[in-house]
């Protein structure tokens, strides 16, 4: 698993050079409706083991959540469990609240 910095993120998704990632939330939809990166694929961490086949391994995913710690973990679920490449999965540092305060300070913060 690659850590990502928000900027990195940023700067990705705006080349059009370059494929997007899969950008998997991982918060509860609660936390989803407060706030979330557009186009965003919602898999709620407690469902990521029976929906893991939901997701392509030849695509890179982004994994997201609040502040990090929850992403990573099923980063490492995806890498361990899953069978995904390692550099191909990546944790959003700092998670949405990072994402706000770096890149986009008109999302809503909780």
């Amino acid at each position: 698993m690659q850590q990502l910095a928000p900027s990195a993120l940023a700067q990705w998704l705006a080349d059009a050079s370059r494929a997007k990632p899969v950008l998997l939330d991982v918060r509860w939809a609660e936390e989803v409706e407060i706030c979330a990166l557009p186009g965003i694929t919602h898999i709620p961490m407690n469902e990521i083991q029976v929906r893991a086949g939901e997701l392509q391994a030849d695509q890179d995913i982004v994994c997201i959540c609040h502040h990090g710690g929850r992403s990573a973990q099923v980063a490492q679920y995806l890498i361990v469990h899953a069978g995904f490449d390692p550099a191909r999965v990546y944790n959003l540092q700092g998670g949405v609240h990072a994402w706000a305060n770096q890149v986009d300070p008109q999302m809503a913060t909780y």
